[in-house]
């Protein structure tokens, strides 16, 4: 490996979790209003109906994926009888899956977004990079899965997630990095864009879940009878959550 590449792999997982962090941290501070997906359902409904799920459920597959591939190291599936060619196979089987769905869903959505006229017209240009960088790094993960299956591919269980684990303990492994292919090379980098990108697009709504409404207060409101409030003195009262 050469100086630059070196320097590459050590310094580049750094600046990419002080720009993701620090930009959560400013785009939560100073743009809570737009911290949300600026949904278009209003726009159009029918294909969002099919293609949203689709991708975000094949989005969380891939994710899971992704943190069990990297976190998890080779040694303990050993320990618990699971051989590394049965957790390899599994793995790209149900990570070409996701991967597929995935992309398909996003297809359909840039679909969407671009033959519909109002749908079209509420994309910003911000909106237009994050799906060029998303859509690269869904297709380069599609492409290293299907490498996978060469005989001739090195495991990223032995290159990317040691480099990778090394990131969080302030020891990345650059020389098991440098073993890597070019696609998981290629694949990598895009993802570290990604994340760049992240606190500042819509995919901020990723971080954000109506965890609050499970503990809001009962609203409490009377009932009426033919459209006209009863008395306050004789109404009955009842409690439910908003809405």
């Amino acid at each position: 490996m050469s100086w630059a590449e070196s320097m590459l792999w050590t310094v580049a997982p750094y600046v990419t979790l002080v720009i993701f962090v620090g930009g959560l941290i400013w785009r939560y501070r100073y743009d809570k209003f737009g911290w949300t997906t600026r949904s278009s359902q209003l726009y159009e409904s029918p294909l969002l109906r099919v293609a949203s799920p689709l991708f975000h459920y094949g989005l969380l597959f891939v994710i899971v994926g992704h943190v069990t591939g990297l976190l998890i190291p080779l040694s303990w599936t050993d320990a618990v009888g699971v051989s590394n060619e049965a957790y390899h196979v599994n793995a790209l089987v149900w990570g070409g899956l996701a991967g597929v769905a995935t992309l398909v869903a996003l297809v359909l959505l840039v679909y969407r977004r671009r033959t519909n006229g109002p749908v079209f017209m509420a994309t910003t240009v911000n909106d237009k990079v994050m799906y060029v960088v998303l859509g690269a790094a869904i297709i380069a993960g599609v492409v290293t899965t299907v490498a996978g299956f060469l005989p001739s591919e090195v495991s990223y269980r032995t290159t990317v997630a040691p480099w990778f684990r090394g990131i969080f303990v302030l020891r990345p492994e650059t020389e098991a990095m440098g073993h890597a292919s070019v696609l998981y090379k290629v694949h990598t980098l895009i993802g570290m864009v990604l994340f760049v990108l992240f606190p500042f697009s819509r995919l901020v709504h990723a971080l954000s879940a109506p965890l609050g409404y499970l503990f809001r207060p009962y609203i409490v409101y009377r009932s009426r009878a033919n459209g006209v409030p009863r008395d306050p003195a004789g109404a009955r009262m009842r409690q439910n959550r908003p809405l």
